[in-house]
């Protein structure tokens, strides 16, 4: 069982910038984030494939946020600029075994959440 770990959540104004990261105790195939805003649906944001370092970003996120890793600590990051009181939402890293959609029902382990609050 791989356990992933967050930080780096927090409350911010609209246009700044905050970094999520996401530690991984063990192999993941895929890991990303998602987030939920109360009385809406979970959002895939961002993934990227820790082989290959691919990348996804969803459209609502494109050229605003960010996704990396570094390989050597077996983590990935979220780096979120020009944030959106939109923005607002609890954000889950995720990880999937192996090569699967990113939408939530196919992850394989899931973080604790972290809160990003942005206020207009």
């Amino acid at each position: 069982q791989v356990q992933l770990v967050e930080s780096g959540g927090g409350s911010v104004q609209a246009g700044g910038s905050l970094r999520l990261s996401c530690a991984a105790s063990g192999y993941t195939y895929r890991m990303g984030w998602f987030r939920q805003a109360p009385g809406k649906e979970r959002e895939g944001v961002a993934a990227i494939y820790t082989g290959s370092g691919g990348t996804y970003v969803a459209d609502s996120v494109k050229g605003r946020f960010t996704i990396s890793q570094d390989n050597s600590k077996n983590t990935v990051y979220l780096q979120m600029n020009s944030l959106k009181p939109e923005d607002t939402a609890m954000y889950y890293c995720a990880a999937a075994r192996w090569l699967k959609g990113w939408v939530s029902e196919n992850m394989d382990y899931w973080g604790q959440g972290t809160q990003v609050t942005v206020s207009s």
